[in-house]
């Protein structure tokens, strides 16, 4: 076997998704990985608590709204995820957390799963974007002992 046909050794993927087209991209990419590897892919949905605690002790209705709406999301988020992982060879797992620091939430997940590689997203934002809105996949290639393949 040559160099070009090896491959790659991963007994586990883990692609955090927040189900943006930019997460699914990565996720097409992840699918075709697994697929290639023979290994299962883990789909993680971190999502973010409740924002407004003051406001939602005085209303539980907020918080209640939120969690649904977190809910929805992911479910989607999986739902477009199973559709093209609908593939020979492919079994995809999900798990919805709640993480008040998604990148770390990320790399805990990885790490806590056995993966051997993380296949993400990145929105590519740049200048005051970025700076003011941050970038989970900058934080998770800083904090990640683990294999991160960033997809634009």
């Amino acid at each position: 076997m040559t160099a070009r046909e090896e491959v790659p050794v991963f007994d586990k993927i883990l692609l955090p998704t927040d189900g943006s087209d930019t997460s699914i991209a990565a996720a097409d990419r992840a699918v075709a990985l697994a697929k290639l590897a023979g290994a299962p892919l883990h789909v993680v949905f971190v999502q973010e608590p409740y924002p407004y605690a003051g406001v939602g002790a005085a209303s539980p209705f907020g918080v209640q709204e939120y969690e649904a709406a977190a809910q929805r999301a992911a479910l989607q988020a999986f739902e477009r995820i199973r559709a093209l992982a609908k593939v020979p060879g492919v079994h995809v797992e999900v798990e919805r957390i709640e993480a008040p620091e998604p990148a770390q939430a990320i790399v805990d997940t990885a790490k806590a799963r056995g993966a051997d590689v993380i296949v993400m997203g990145s929105h590519g934002r740049t200048g005051l974007a970025r700076v003011l809105l941050g970038s989970v996949a900058s934080r998770v290639l800083a904090l990640s002992p683990i294999p991160v393949m960033v997809i634009k």
